[in-house]
C-alpha cells in the first residue's frame, strides 16, 4: 500500500517538522513565532506533560490534568503552526520525508525532540513487571497500584502476602527515586493510617535501590549526604552499591544474593534515547542518543537537528553530552530556533552555550536539597529554604494559569491539612501475581 501525504496546508515557506512536544520542541515552536516558516509539530499525544511532577500525581498529591497541557492551546495564535496526533515511523532522509502513522510529511528542516524512554536495560523480565514513571499513563498506573493494593491487603491475613503488598521497591537513586521514596514516606505517616486504620503501617517497608555509592548522582556531595539523612529518618531503607538482577512480580532478586519481596516494583533507574528509524547507527551515541555538534545538527545532516533528551552534544566538559533534564532540553530548544532563523537570513550559525542553572530536589515536607548557579557561582542549600525554592521553581514553570493554581491549591491544602485528596482507583493497574492464586487465607 502506498502512503499517501499528511494532510497539511501547502506553504512557500520552508517547512520545519518537530518530531515530540516535551521541553525541548515546545520551546523551539515558540521561539519559531513569526518566522518565516511552517511549523509542524508531532507527538503521539495531543498535550504536552510537565514530567518533574509525574510523581506528585503517581502518589495522589496532584491532579493529572494539572501538569498536562493542550498543545492546540498552547499554539493556538501561533501563525502557520500546524499539529498532528501521530507516531513517527521512519525518516527517509534521502527524499527528505518523514513517515508517520497518518501519512508522510514532507520536511525543509527536520528537528528531532522525541525525548527518552524507560531503560531496562535489557531485562525483558523487569520491563513486563516493572511500573516505570516516565509518562502520565505510568503515574496513574503507579497510583492506582498503591491504591489497589491496600484495598486487596484488607482482605488479607498471611503475614508474608500481607507484607508484600504494603511495601514497595524504587530502583534509582535519582531525583525521581529519592522523591517517590520522600512522598511514600509522607503517604505512610500522614494519609494512609487514616484511609485504612484496619492495617497497621508499621509493616509498611520502603526500599530505594541506588547501583552507585552514593544519591543524585551529578549534585553536590552535601546535597547527596542530606538527601541520604532526611530519608534514613523518614525509615527508607537504602540499598546503596546494589542492582537488581530479577524480578518475578513477587520477589526482587539483589546481586548481593539478598532478596526483597514486594507485588510493586517502580523502575525509575535510567532512561534511552526515543531513536525514530531511519537514521544510521553512526549517528549515534551511548544511550541510544543521536551525536550532536555545536548547533545541535545530527552529524552527517546539514538540515537534520536533534534537542532535549535525544541529543548527545559530546564536549571535552561532556564526554557523554549534557544531562538528560530538562533544563539543557529548554535552552537548546530556545537557542535552535535562533539559529534557524539565522540560516533563513544566510548568517553565521551560533554554537550553543549552556548555562547550568543547577539541580535540586524534593523529599517530603518543609525537605528538600539544591545546588543553585547563580551569576557563575554554585549556592547549597537544604531544608525548608530548598523546599519552598524547588516549589516556586516547580510552579512557575508549569504551563497555563490554571495548572499552576491547582497545583497551588492541592500543595496549600496538603501543606495545612496532612492531606492529598486524590486518592482514586481509575483506570490501569499494575497486577502481577492475583491474589487469590498467593494464598487460600482470605476473610470471608
Amino acid at each position: 500500500m502506498k502512503l499517501q501525504a499528511a494532510l497539511i496546508e501547502k506553504s512557500n515557506k520552508p517547512r520545519v517538522v518537530i518530531l515530540g512536544g516535551g521541553f525541548a520542541g515546545i520551546e523551539l515552536a515558540k521561539a519559531l513565532r513569526n518566522a518565516t516558516v511552517q511549523v509542524v509539530l508531532i507527538d503521539r499525544q495531543n498535550f504536552h506533560t510537565f514530567q518533574p511532577l509525574l510523581y506528585q500525581v503517581a502518589t495522589a498529591g496532584i491532579e493529572p490534568s494539572s501538569i498536562i497541557y493542550p498543545f492546540r492551546k498552547i499554539f493556538e495564535d501561533q501563525p502557520d503552526f500546524f499539529f498532528r496526533m501521530a507516531d513517527a515511523l521512519c525518516v527517509d532522509t534521502a527524499k527528505q520525508i518523514l513517515e508517520t502513522s497518518i501519512g508522510y510529511i514532507q520536511y525543509d528542516f527536520l528537528v528531532i525532540a522525541t525525548g527518552a524512554t524507560t531503560n531496562f536495560y535489557g531485562n525483558s523480565e523487569i520491563q513486563a513487571k516493572a511500573i516505570p514513571i516516565k509518562s502520565i499513563e505510568d503515574a496513574l498506573a503507579l497510583r492506582n497500584t498503591i491504591l489497589t493494593n491496600f484495598e486487596k491487603a484488607l482482605q488479607i491475613k498471611d503475614e508474608t502476602q500481607l507484607n508484600s503488598l504494603m511495601d514497595f521497591v524504587i530502583v534509582g537513586g535519582g531525583p525521581t527515586g529519592v522523591e517517590l521514596a520522600g512522598a511514600l514516606s509522607e503517604l505512610r505517616k500522614h494519609v494512609f493510617p487514616k484511609d485504612y486504620p484496619e492495617l497497621n503501617f508499621v509493616n509498611m517497608d520502603i526500599h530505594l535501590i541506588q547501583s552507585g555509592p552514593q544519591l543524585l548522582k551529578g549534585m553536590s556531595n552535601e546535597a547527596a549526604d542530606k538527601a541520604k539523612t532526611i530519608l534514613e529518618r523518614a525509615g527508607i531503607k537504602l540499598w546503596l552499591n546494589c542492582r537488581v538482577k530479577s524480578y518475578d512480580g513477587l520477589k526482587v532478586q539483589l546481586d548481593t544474593g539478598e532478596s526483597l519481596c514486594t507485588r510493586t516494583l517502580i523502575w525509575a533507574a535510567g532512561v534511552t534515547g526515543a531513536v525514530v528509524d531511519g537514521l544510521p547507527d553512526g549517528a549515534l551515541t551511548g544511550g541510544n542518543r543521536l551525536r550532536v555538534d555545536a548547533y545541535n545538527r545530527v552529524n552527517g545532516f546539514p538540515n537534520i537537528f536533534a534537542v532535549g533528551d535525544i541529543a548527545a552534544m559530546v564536549t571535552k566538559e561532556n564526554p557523554e553530552g549534557f544531562a538528560m533534564m530538562a533544563q539543557p532540553a529548554i535552552q537548546q530548544g530556545k537557542w535552535l530556533g535562533q539559529n534557524i532563523r539565522r540560516l533563513l537570513e544566510k548568517k553565521e550559525l551560533q554554537p550553543f552555550r549552556y548555562k547550568d542553572q543547577g539541580s535540586m530536589a524534593t523529599i517530603g515536607r518543609n525537605k528538600a536539597v539544591a545546588d543553585l548557579k547563580i551569576f557563575g557561582h554554585t549556592y547549597k542549600t537544604q531544608g525548608f529554604k530548598a523546599w519552598f525554592i524547588w516549589m516556586f521553581v516547580h510552579l512557575i514553570s508549569l504551563i497555563g494559569f490554571r495548572n499552576r493554581l491547582i497545583v497551588f491549591i492541592n500543595w496549600m491544602w496538603s501543606y495545612f491539612t496532612y492531606d492529598t485528596g486524590i486518592r482514586l482507583i481509575i483506570g490501569r493497574k499494575k497486577e502481577n501475581t492475583p491474589v487469590e492464586h498467593m494464598t487460600e487465607k482470605t476473610v470471608v
